[in-house]
């Protein structure tokens, strides 16, 4: 495991909380127009450096409050989303590019 923890590093860990981001941001995004909802989010950045730990989520404060009690606002959680859907991708390229090079090594450079 030791191995692997050392040929993909951070990038599988980022990978999988991206993902759970991804999750949270489509809840919210979801919930939209549910009276009541509270936006919900967690930095990437605490997430990373507390590896292990479950991320902390945090309600999102709205610029602009609803008369329903809603905090979702939709243009800024479809804009967390799509920042977040390409670095999952930017993610998952690295990801890929490091297991063809295992690969390669493993053939012997065939």
């Amino acid at each position: 495991m030791d191995l692997l923890d050392r040929q993909f590093g951070l990038h599988a860990t980022a990978l999988h909380l991206r993902s759970q981001r991804l999750d949270v941001l489509a809840a919210n995004i979801a919930n939209a127009a549910t009276p009541g909802y509270k936006a919900r989010d967690f930095d990437m950045k605490t997430a990373l450096a507390n590896v292990g730990t479950p991320p902390a989520l945090r309600f999102r404060q709205p610029v602009q409050a609803s008369l329903d009690g809603n905090t979702v606002e939709l243009a800024t959680e479809q804009t967390a989303f799509a920042r977040n859907a390409l670095d999952y991708q930017a993610s998952l390229s690295f990801l890929g590019g490091r297991i063809q090079t295992i690969m390669a090594a493993l053939k012997g450079g065939e």
